[in-house]
């Protein structure tokens, strides 16, 4: 029998054990059922300039209109997907897509200063945030294994963000 401890073995006679990667991060890539409420379709109030929206959702298509009447429409609309739906009329203003990501971050600052949903954000601990999706959104999401995640990222840095202030 061979001695394991003894030094001179070659490491072609020591088989090292292949250990299970215990550090792998936790991933959360679907914003349905339990995880529900980090969509933007989740239902829940965000107060913006005064103004009550019912979801993430209403909030970022209203933000998407210059005009204050077509901006209620949609902060009036009955659902989250109304509230996309009129979003995709909107004529977009010329700076959109350099202050989009902000405004989204506005958005979901707002959304989980609720200390409910607060607290469920941080109950994900340091799982990676993926807004996984079926319907082609590669910018907010991933789609077929493939996205920038936007979104995700927003939850995230909202959730260190929230931790910080905790400490």
């Amino acid at each position: 029998m061979k001695d394991l401890n003894n030094k001179s073995n070659s490491s072609s006679e020591i088989q090292q054990p292949v250990l299970p990667d215990l550090e792998k991060k936790a991933i959360i890539d679907s914003f349905r059922g339990d995880f529900g409420f980090l969509s933007n379709f989740y239902e829940a109030s965000i107060y913006i300039d005064g103004k009550r929206y019912r979801s993430a959702e209403h909030a970022y298509q209203a933000m998407k209109f210059t005009d204050p009447i077509a901006r209620e429409v949609v902060r009036n609309a009955r659902s989250p997907g109304e509230a996309k739906k009129l979003g995709k009329s909107a004529q977009l203003p010329q700076d959109w897509e350099s202050k989009k990501v902000l405004i989204m971050h506005d958005i979901i600052r707002k959304k989980f200063d609720n200390p409910f949903l607060k607290e469920m954000l941080l109950a994900t601990e340091d799982a990676e945030l993926i807004e996984g999706n079926g319907w082609g959104d590669r910018f907010w999401g991933v789609c077929k294994g493939s996205g920038q995640n936007a979104l995700g990222k927003i939850l995230m840095e909202v959730r260190d963000e929230i931790r910080h202030k905790n400490e």
